[in-house]
């Protein structure tokens, strides 16, 4: 057999100098049967080793045989039942030829590229940071970014909420489709426990949010990330790129922070669509409908009576409440910003309060503790007055 390099010179001398296959046979000495198999073969000589048969053989039918039954089964047990019938061979060969064949036997779900119309869809999500956010008071909380993108132009807003009831989560993709400044045909939700009651139906808190919107909404199947697709590439991106870095003073600060992020981004080329964000949003907006000048009222409401020590309890801290009204009703409004609290029957305001995310707090307004103590008959900077009685009284009770 001739090598490469012999087999490229007898083809360069026949086929470029116009050599005879004598001539050849002359000057390179090779027998002519082998010039001839070289000029007739079109790819170069290679050296092929008979196949001496593998100790696999005998098993891949029945390799074949198992995976049609259970396609899942894993390798290291397929082996272990293939030893106990006299499998003696390796590890590798054995483990490369089930991967290779498992792909016959499983029934992979294939998806198919989705095109979305300007103002169809917004993707909404909860993502969770890696860290608890400070609340202040040297304590920390677990908390939630609501996430909402637009799946034509993939502009991204989130807020940040504290817990996962409904109030909470519609109150943040409120405000996220604020940022936006646009509603869309259809909100898209996966089976949050705020947004789903069973069976793909809406909870009523959401649907009531919708109706007053004004739009429609999907919520997907059970365990189907992969139809939210958008929104879970824009949380992996999330945690590499907003998380790494960054600390927080609080959540007013983690809020700024990550508006002013996705405003950068929003400004991007985006790598799926080509295309800056915040541009196609221009083009989006023609499509969609703007805001109600009256967004859906999302603060909790409740009614409670003033109690003799003038204290609200909400989410785990003491809110003081005006002291005049002990004994009246007042209706309690919570939002993710206020406690405020009015009087049912005047509608006097008897309390408003920044809210507070941290835990096991009395917080007090100044001017309802000034007005509790003129109640209770005790001025502050004034020393109670004691009656001075003259010594002579004693005298006369002491007898001599």
């Amino acid at each position: 057999m001739i090598g490469v390099e012999q087999w490229a010179e007898i083809r360069r001398l026949y086929f470029v100098e116009k050599r005879s296959k004598r001539a050849i046979h002359r000057l390179t000495g090779a027998h002519r049967d082998t010039i001839t198999r070289a000029l007739a073969s079109e790819a170069p000589p290679r050296y092929v080793r008979a196949p001496a048969g593998s100790k696999l053989d005998p098993f891949r039918e029945w390799i074949c045989e198992r995976l049609r039954a259970e396609p899942t089964i894993q390798s290291q047990r397929l082996r272990e039942l293939a030893a106990d019938l006299g499998y003696t061979g390796g590890k590798s060969i054995f483990d490369d030829y089930v991967r290779e064949v498992r792909p016959r036997f499983l029934v992979r779900r294939t998806f198919q590229r989705t095109v979305y119309r300007p103002g169809e869809l917004v993707q909404c999500d909860l993502w969770e940071p890696r860290e608890p956010i400070p609340v202040g008071y040297g304590q920390t909380r677990r908390g939630y970014v609501v996430t909402v993108e637009l799946c034509w132009s993939r502009v991204l807003a989130g807020t940040l909420v504290f817990s996962k009831e409904p109030p909470d989560v519609l109150w943040g993709q409120r405000r996220s489709l604020e940022r936006i400044g646009v509603l869309p045909e259809k909100l898209v939700w996966d089976r949050e426990g705020a947004i789903h009651v069973g069976g793909g139906r809406p909870t009523d808190a959401f649907a009531g949010f919708c109706g007053q919107l004004g739009v429609g909404w999907v919520i997907l199947a059970a365990a189907d990330p992969q139809a939210k697709g958008v929104l879970e590439r824009s949380h992996r991106f999330l945690r590499s790129n907003f998380e790494p870095g960054r600390q927080f003073a609080n959540e007013l600060d983690f809020q700024h922070q990550f508006d002013e992020w996705c405003d950068k981004i929003n400004q991007r080329v985006h790598r799926t669509v080509r295309a800056v964000p915040a541009e196609r949003l221009l083009l989006e907006r023609e499509r969609m409908r703007p805001l109600p000048e009256r967004l859906p009222d999302l603060d909790r409401r409740f009614v409670t009576r003033v109690p003799q020590q003038p204290y609200l309890r909400v989410d785990r801290n003491d809110y003081s409440l005006d002291p005049a009204f002990a004994g009246r009703r007042v209706e309690v409004r919570v939002s993710p910003t206020q406690v405020t609290a009015v009087v049912l029957d005047t509608g006097e305001l008897a309390c408003r309060h920044r809210r507070v995310f941290a835990g096991g707090l009395t917080i007090t307004d100044p001017a309802h503790q000034s007005k509790l103590e003129r109640l209770r008959g005790v001025r502050q900077g004034r020393e109670v007055e004691v009656e001075t009685r003259p010594l002579a009284r004693y005298d006369r009770l002491i007898p001599a």
